[in-house]
């Protein structure tokens, strides 16, 4: 504990392991977050759902915080609702059958354009006589605008820009344009707008709901793609995935291949010879061809992945690295006199020979992890990733598929980039700062 407490001390003496510890606590951080908020059956079925999950947003709409940088403001979208309590609905029973409600939602627009669509989703309660709704907009200069007047069916999907009638009665194809643009300045309307819904049933125990969604051409904090999801669920979820993918993969290569290194070197002989051999060989392989075919004609689940990965990584050329130290210590006194009391050859090699390597191990266990980040993003990217799965790769993956560089969508290509940078760099000044903490001679440079 003391021989910790002293190496802890010295590592946090260098200012790259304390900005790689806190970029690696923060990804620790957001991993939880994302586990605890979005189970795996939940985020699998929200990455799969496309537009009938992801209604309510815009397709390819950049992140709100555009507009932090931008001198015109883009309108950000928003949906609110009567179940959620966001929409004001009130319910008036006027007769013994028959009552009004009433919805309002009031919302600031100080935005220097119009909104690409509104829409509203009814949802209503009724055993054969539909309840009517009558729809209107207050502008803030005080004009009120009739929307529509309708009969409301159990669903009913309402959509302001394609309403014919309301197209007539604005006297413009452009609804949205006519709602919010000041004709004589020719620049939006800013102020407090109002939605006011006028909804009237005809039996007992009968109710309107309603969803009031705004697409405005920014959204959220990461923006959508092609099929309107929120790519803040992949960037968050791909946290875990991608750490769970580097750590497992570099902790599993790095003892396994330790372990083989220290048997081999041990018992000498044909098991030496044998693992000498094996590693040859291994050398020459194709390692990402090998994976890119085990995706293509087999499986490309992202642990299959994992597995494959470790298989043809312990057998590098760290294992003759880690023999040509395990050969020396092997002829050490302690070694010799672990021999004479009796000891093990299991002693001897997980006592005596791996515990010597720990400071070779750690710093560069933690620098490998980048390693194997890089390797599922790029797996997905060439579309090998687990299809089920929202990672960062495939975020990639699809912006490229989209042409996201061609539409000038180049926030889908560079938030997963970034959060791959930076968690290459996290690790990377760590293993640094470690190397130098468990290697003397490095100390100066």
């Amino acid at each position: 504990m003391t021989g910790l407490k002293n190496s802890i001390r010295e590592l946090l003496r260098y200012p790259s392991a304390i900005f790689g510890l806190v970029i690696i606590f923060l990804l620790i951080g957001v991993s939880v977050y994302a586990l605890v908020t979005i189970p795996y059956s939940e985020a699998v079925r929200l990455w799969r759902g496309g537009e009938d999950v992801w209604y309510q947003n815009p397709k390819y709409a950049p992140p709100a915080w555009f507009n932090l940088f931008s001198k015109k403001k883009e309108p950000v979208s928003f949906a609110v609702s009567t179940a959620d309590g966001s929409m004001a609905k009130t319910i008036t029973p006027s007769d013994q059958n028959i009552s009004t409600v009433d919805i309002t939602y009031s919302f600031d627009y100080t935005y220097d354009d119009h909104p690409q669509e509104m829409i509203l989703y009814f949802t209503t309660k009724f055993n054969e006589k539909l309840p009517f709704a009558s729809i209107s907009l207050l502008t803030p200069d005080g004009r009120k605008i009739r929307i529509g007047d309708m009969a409301v069916d159990h669903q009913l999907t309402f959509r302001f820009s394609q309403d014919q009638k309301l197209q007539k009665r604005l006297k413009s194809d452009n609804v949205m344009e006519a709602l919010f643009i000041d004709p004589q300045k020719s620049t939006p309307i800013k102020g407090q707008y109002q939605l006011v819904i006028s909804g009237t049933t005809f039996e007992k125990d009968s109710d309107i709901d309603a969803q009031f969604v705004v697409h405005g051409t920014l959204y959220g904090l990461a923006g959508t793609d092609k099929y309107r999801r929120d790519l803040m669920l992949p960037l968050l979820y791909g946290t875990p995935i991608a750490l769970a993918f580097g750590l497992l993969a570099a902790l599993g290569t790095s003892l396994l291949t330790m372990i083989i290194a220290a048997v081999g070197t041990w018992y000498a002989g044909w098991v030496d010879e044998l693992i000498q051999r094996i590693t040859e060989v291994n050398l020459v392989l194709p390692f990402l061809a090998i994976l890119i075919m085990v995706g293509t004609f087999y499986s490309r689940s992202i642990w299959l992945m994992l597995g494959v990965t470790i298989l043809l990584s312990i057998f590098s050329g760290q294992i003759k690295t880690y023999r040509a130290i395990f050969m020396q210590s092997k002829e050490t006194p302690y070694i010799e006199a672990a021999r004479a009391y009796g000891a093990s050859s299991g002693r001897i090699i997980f006592s005596y020979l791996i515990p010597r390597m720990i400071p070779l191990l750690i710093p560069a266990l933690v620098s490998s992890v980048p390693t194997f980040v890089f390797l599922e993003a790029s797996l997905a990217v060439l579309g090998l990733g687990d299809p089920v799965l929202p990672t960062w790769g495939k975020v990639i993956e699809n912006a490229f598929a989209d042409g996201a560089l061609y539409r000038g969508l180049y926030y889908w290509v560079l938030e997963p980039a970034v959060l791959l940078m930076l968690t290459g760099l996290g690790f990377a000044m760590l293993g640094f700062a470690l190397d130098r903490v468990f290697n003397p001679r490095l100390r100066d440079i």
